[in-house]
Order: C-alpha cells, then structure tokens, then sequence
C-alpha cells in the first residue's frame, strides 16, 4: 500500500494541474447534482417493524384523519384574558388553516374549551329531562293499565261488542305501541346519558384554555405525517403570526413547526474552524501551508455533502446526517491533511527534492491516514449492523465524508503541494537548516534535535508514569461518574433555545395546562366485532377508563372511532413531559396492562403517537448500544495487532478507548442531562440524551481515538524497530508526533466545540461529547496514559507471539520499508 500511494503521490506532484482540473470537473458536477435533486431534510425518525409504526399503519388505515401528524400553537394574550374580539382573531385563524389544502382539521380552543365546560351543564339538563320524560312515561303507563281495565271491564259486560270493541282494542294498542317506542326511547336516552356522562368525567382535565384564561393551545392537524410536511407548507401555518398579533395575541409555534434543518452551519461552527486556521497559522508559519488543510476539509465536505444531499432524491435522510458529516469531514479532513504536510516539510528540511518528499509524505504518512481513514469509515459504516435504518444511513453518508477527505488529501492536497513548492516552509525556517528560500543547500551540516527526546510532556510521563498513571484513572473516573445515569430519549420543545418560539411554546404548554400535554400519548384499541353504535361507544369509554386508572396519566379522551366500531382511538395526558422518566414508565404500564384491558373489555389496546415513537426507538438504540460496542472493540484489537505487531499495545489502545468513551458519557450526561453548567452550554431544560448519540459517540471517538494513537505509537514502534531501546523509543516516538498530534486535537476539539452552539439543537450535545472525547484521548489517554504505560512495561509493551506474527498480515503502516527504500539502506 505505501509503495502505490509513493507512486500516485509522485503522479499527482508531476501533473498538479490536471489533478486540479479533474477535482473541479468532480465537486461542479456533485454541487450541480445536489442543487438539482436535493429534497427536504427529515426531523423524524422512524424505526421500521417496531411496535409504535405498526399501530401507526393501523390508524392510517382504519381511521386516516386520525394518524396525520399534528402542529401545536399556543395563543397568549397581552391584556390580562382574551378579549372577544382576540377570541374572534383566534378563530379566523383556525377557519384559515383549516382552508389549507394540507391541513385536515383545526381545533377552535375557545369553541372547544366552551364545549367542554357545558358539557357537564348538558348532561344534569339530561338528566332533569330524562327524569321528566319518565314521570309522564310511568303516568300515560298507569293510564293506559286503567282504560286496558275498562275496556276488558266493558267487554265482559257485554257493554263493548263487535266494531266497537276491536275499535277500542286497537286503540289501546297503538297506544301499548307508543307506549313501548318511548320507553325504548327513554332507555336509549339513558344509555346515551351514561355515556356522556362518562365522557364528561374523562375530559374533565382536559382543556384548551387555561384556567386562568390568559393562555390557550390547538392542533393543526395535517394530511400525512409531520415529517412529510414541506417547510413551506408549515410557514403557510405559522404565516398568520403577524395576523393575530396585531389583536395582541402572542403566537408561538411547537418546534415540528418551525424547526429549521435547513441550516447546516452557523456562527458557532464557524469560529471552530477560524481557531483551526489560527492553529494552524501558528504551527506552520506560512499562510500556504495552513491554508492547505483548510482548503481540503473544504473540499471533502464539500464531495461528501454534496454527493448526500444529492441521494437525498431516492432515500430519505434526517436532519443530522449532513450535519454529522460536515462535522466528521471538516475535522479529519483537516487532520489528514496536516499528518501529510508535517512529514512533508520536516523531510524539505533535510534537503530532500520536493517532488520526491511529497510522494514520500504520501507513501508514509498518507499510508498512515488512510489506514486512520479506513478505522473511521469501518466504524461509522458498522452503525447498519444495528438495524436501524436512519442511523444506516447516517452512518454510510458520514463513512463516505471521511473517504472523500482521506482521497483528496491523497490527490489533491500533493498536487498543491507541488505548486506551493518552497512556500510550504516560512525563510526564517529555511535558514534555520541551512538552506535558502528556496530550499537550496547553503551547508552540509544540518542540525539534530535528537536531545528534544528528553525535553517537554513526554520526558515528565516518562520519568514519574506511575504518578501520571494514577492522576490520570483518577481524573477519567471522576469525569466518567455520571455516565452511571445514562438515560436516552429524543429531544423535544424544552431542548430549544430559551429565546426560541419552540421553547416558548412548550414552556407555556407546561406552565398552564401540566407538562404531560407537550407529549400526548395515542392509544389504539380494536374492539370486539358485531357491536351497535352505542354498544362499540361503550366499549370504546370502557377502555378509556381502564387506561385512565394508570397513575401516570392525568386524562384519556376518547377521540375517534372508526366507521366500523372497530377501531378506537385516544388522546392519553400524561403527567411529565415526554422525555421525562414517569411517562416512559406510563407507556411500559399501558403495555403491561394491555392483557388485563383485554380480558375486562374484549378490546386489544396499543399505544403510538411520537412521545412513543421516541420512547421506542431510544429503547431500540439502547438495546443495539453492546452489540455495536462489541464489534468496534472487536475491530479495535484486530486492527491495532497488524499495525504495531503486539499483543500488548492494542490492548493498552482499546482500553484508552473505553476510559474516553466513559469521561465523554460522563460529560454528556452531567451537562445535558443533569444541567451542569447548563448556562454556559445553553441547555435551558436538562432531559434524557439524544437516543443516537452513544452510538455515534462510539463510532467516531473509535476512529479518532485510533488516529492519535497510530501517529504516535508508530512512530514509537519506527524507533524501536531501528534499534533503539523500547523506553527511549517511547520519548523518541513522542517526540515526532507530539507537536503534530497536539495541533491536530486542537483543531478537532475546536471544530467539534464549535457544534456546541450549532444551529440545530439536535447535534449539540454530539458536538460536545466528541469535543470532550477528543480532548481526554488525546491529551489524556494518548499522550500521558499511553507513554507512561508503554514505558513502564519496556520490551514487554512489543511482545507477540511468533505464531501469531507469522499468520498476521504486515500492514508496516509507519511506511518503514519504504522509506529504507527511497532512501537506499534497505532495513534487514
């Protein structure tokens, strides 16, 4: 591998310009595909063949006005309560949108709130009629009883014979008839009583304007799913803000309304990479060579981006996926870039020719960031074996941004190289190793800097590791504590920004009708067959409370029924919000009553609705979390035991690993989820962490992790392997790749922290955790445990069995034998 990347190195530093010219051909084209086939982004995510969808297909079947996705708007007024002319306002609203060609229904709040609260008045007038309507039943039956005694009484005097008896008998029989249609009437009246009065008990908790009257929320229902709602479809919605304001009503819309995933980079973002481009200013000395790595990670992002926002046509992709790769492809493509062109110019300082040290760059260190590139795409690729398909997909459309980093920093990046020629270097350093400005000789004597070994971090790690050692587990583990709380959800209202409509929507839902109504929970229940419209009402309020008796609910209001009296459906309150524990624990509940409702009721009841959805899929994720894990440590030790030809070093890498991985869970869960510095992070309402984020989290902290480790413990093993002693090719090793190493976890703690405050909420927390992970295995794991470890167990750290070398492929990913060879003293 080392001697063709030497040669496509070599090619591309001999004819930069048509390498230049077919990488334009290739991102205009992908930038015109993407224009031309991209389609909107999804911020749902669904799990195919789990519980909740499954029900979800059955009410689009059954009852399709009920399975379209829902928009919550909440109304507040500046004058105290809703004044009749705001009221009138708020209507008008709801009558338009209810004109939308996408929208199915509208619900008027104050018609409906009003609806309700007679409700209860409706049914004691009922009751008074009913109770009337008796009275005179029981009256015209006693009166019948009597004129049925004298005409039997006339009879059998004789005083009634012939036509005048059948006359009076049939008299008194319309009348036995009329007598019996009102009682069934009556009976029927009663039963209806029952069961508005039933219903009226049910939705006694329900409201639609708050108590106090200063608030009130609807639902805008539409034709197909949320997600499948164009972003313009849902401005047609939230247009009317600007109408109602100027009754002085306050509109603020739920955050499926007015989620923006549109933007994929923001002001946040942009700083990250400013404070890369300073590092590498600072490292590189020359406007040239820092821009170089910038210019690639631009350039991936832009092919791998592009390319998935074009497949975005024939397969649906959620919000975060370009988002992650732009993420995963800035920092490793920027990385990448900066392993090649430190090799680069450290070689133009010895005097190598600068074709022949960029094709050797590409042969050695490219060698090494392809093999980097490929533990990265392995891990991100490996997301399909968990069975989940938008987190399949994330992961190959984020695999295919590094792979698109790692070949234009085999490419392209030698090609500019070329071109730059004695720029990659500042004079002042030219002159420090005895060349001109031109990277021409002035002297044969160039300096050594073999004595640095024993200077700076690695020399303290090396001299003290078993105090390093200690300070270390005891700092991982401190960070790492709060990891034993883990608990996974997706994000809702309360995770937005404060100041957003969002927030404000749910915070005020939270505030003035109970926080539980930010995430209703959907209940279906298929009833017996060959029941009456009363007798499938019934049944159907049967169920309802059978399900109110969950103490983790505040209401269930019974809210359609199919034509068949087949299918019901409700609308279940619970009473936390939707990511909070209580109301996972209500969904478990529900299930495990499922068995007893039936056996009571006849009636099959299943839950759905997106607070399900979230609590099933994060469920999904959780249990797909020790597989995942498993595979990546897996791959870990194999891949790690052909690189360095030891036993013991992959297993010292791996464990690195998983400290990182725990300190970045910690992190994640002490600031997300338990509020901690939740300030400084803008995290206004602490809950459960993003569903995916572990396992993302695992993917590519895995590859990272495998980056700073291959770049230096390689160059620990190169001076092993050229005879130096294992403790001083410890400092040695450290010595080359610190400076490197540190410049490149700089650039990616900043590139990642730059998410923290990205536009889109979702990938918040996901740019902290890898900030944070990158940081601990870097500087931490890598470049304190690692050293002070290996130098510890001396030779023991490069054992291997001679079995095992000989059936383990040779990968000589430090590029050794090539560098022996372009330089004549092959190695024995």
């Amino acid at each position: 591998m080392a001697t063709l990347l030497y040669r496509l190195g070599l090619l591309s530093a001999r004819k930069p310009w048509s390498v230049i010219i077919a990488w334009l051909l290739l991102l205009g084209g992908v930038s015109g595909a993407a224009a031309a086939f991209r389609t909107p982004l999804s911020s749902t995510m669904t799990v195919e063949g789990l519980e909740f969808q499954q029900t979800l297909d059955t009410l689009k079947r059954e009852i399709p006005d009920a399975a379209g996705g829902i928009g919550t708007v909440v109304f507040r007024t500046e004058s105290g309560r809703f004044t009749p002319a705001q009221q009138a306002a708020v209507a008008k609203a709801v009558t338009d949108w209810e004109a939308l060609p996408q929208v199915a229904d509208a619900i008027d709040p104050f018609a409906t709130q009003k609806q309700l609260d007679e409700a209860q008045r409706k049914t004691a007038d009922g009751q008074k009629q009913l109770e009337a309507s008796e009275s005179k039943l029981r009256a015209a039956e006693a009166e019948l009883a009597k004129g049925q005694g004298q005409v039997d009484g006339a009879a059998r005097l004789g005083l009634l014979k012939g036509q005048q008896l059948t006359d009076a008998r049939a008299k008194l029989a319309a009348s036995t008839k009329q007598l019996a249609d009102g009682r069934a009437q009556l009976e029927r009246g009663k039963r209806e009583l029952a069961l508005g009065q039933r219903q009226v008990a049910l939705t006694k908790d329900t409201r639609f304007v708050s108590a106090d009257g200063t608030a009130a929320m609807t639902q805008v229902r539409f034709n197909e799913e949320i997600h499948s709602v164009s972003p313009e479809q849902r401005q047609q919605v939230t247009a009317l803000e600007a109408q109602l304001a100027k009754t002085g009503v306050k509109t603020y819309f739920g955050k499926e309304l007015v989620e923006d995933v549109s933007s994929v980079i923001g002001p946040g973002e942009i700083i990250g990479i400013v404070i890369a481009a300073i590092v590498l200013m600072v490292m590189l000395g020359t406007l040239v060579a820092a821009g170089l790595p910038l210019l690639m990670a631009i350039g991936g992002v832009a092919l791998g981006t592009g390319a998935t926002l074009a497949l975005s046509k024939v397969v649906e992709l959620n919000s975060v996926t370009p988002a992650l790769g732009l993420m995963i492809g800035i920092a490793v493509g920027i990385d990448y870039a900066l392993f090649i062109v430190n090799r680069h110019r450290e070689q133009l300082k010895t005097g190598m020719g600068r074709t022949e040290s960029i094709a050797l760059a590409v042969g050695t260190a490219g060698n090494a960031v392809t093999f980097a590139g490929m533990t990265v795409f392995i891990a991100l690729a490996a997301l399909a074996v968990t069975g989940i398909g938008f987190l399949g997909t994330m992961g190959f459309a984020a695999a295919g941004t590094v792979a698109c980093a790692v070949l234009i920093n085999l490419t392209l990046l030698p090609a500019l190289m070329s071109l730059a020629g004695h720029r990659m270097l500042p004079r002042r350093t030219w002159r420090k190793h005895g060349f001109n400005a031109r990277g021409e000789s002035l002297t044969d004597e160039h300096p050594r800097d073999a004595e640095h070994a024993d200077r700076g971090w690695g020399a303290i790690v090396t001299r003290h590791p078993r105090p390093a050692i200690v300070a270390g587990l005891a700092l991982v583990a401190f960070l790492a504590a709060p990891a034993a709380g883990l608990r996974l959800g997706l994000p809702d209202g309360g995770s937005e920004p404060q100041s957003s409509t969002g927030y404000q929507a749910y915070a005020t839902i939270g505030e003035k009708f109970g926080e539980g109504a930010n995430g209703p929970i959907v209940a279906v229940a298929t009833l017996p067959a060959g029941l009456d419209e009363l007798a499938a009402k019934d049944r159907q309020l049967d169920v309802a409370e059978a399900l109110k008796l969950n103490s983790g609910l505040v209401s269930v209001m019974p809210a359609g029924l199919s034509k068949d009296g087949r299918t019901a459906v409700y609308q279940a309150i619970p009473k936390k919000g939707p990511a909070d524990q209580a109301t996972v624990d209500a969904v478990h509940q529900i299930r495990e009553d499922a068995p007893f409702i039936k056996e009571v009721t006849g009636a099959d009841v299943k839950v759905t609705g997106q607070t399900v959805a979230n609590i099933d899929i994060s469920q999904k994720l959780a249990d797909a979390l020790p597989p995942y894990l498993l595979i990546v440590v897996g791959l870990s030790l194999v891949l790690l035991l052909m690189v360095f030809r030891s036993v013991v070093v992959p297993l010292i890498a791996t464990g690195g690993f998983l400290l990182s991985l725990a300190a970045a869970f910690g992190g994640v869960v002490a600031v997300y989820q338990e509020g901690t510095l939740g300030s400084i992070f803008g995290v206004t309402n602490p809950g459960a962490i993003l569903s995916f984020l572990p396992i993302l989290l695992i993917g590519v902290l895995f590859g990272l992790a495998m980056d700073y480790q291959m770049f230096l413990v390689s160059g620990m093993r190169e001076s092993h392997v050229h005879g130096e002693d294992a403790r001083r090719a410890v400092r040695t090793g450290f010595s080359h790749a610190a400076a490197v190493v540190t410049a490149a976890a700089i650039i990616m703690v900043s590139v990642f922290a730059g998410f923290v405050h990205a536009e889109l909420t979702m990938i918040r927390p996901i740019g902290f955790g890898l900030a944070l992970g990158v940081l601990i295995d870097a500087f931490l794991i890598r470049m304190t445990l690692t050293p002070a470890v290996m130098h510890l167990l001396g030779e023991r750290a490069w054992w291997m069995p001679r079995w095992l070398d000989r059936i383990v492929p040779d990968v000589d990913v430090e590029g050794v034998k090539l560098v022996d060879k372009v330089q004549g003293h092959p190695h024995a």
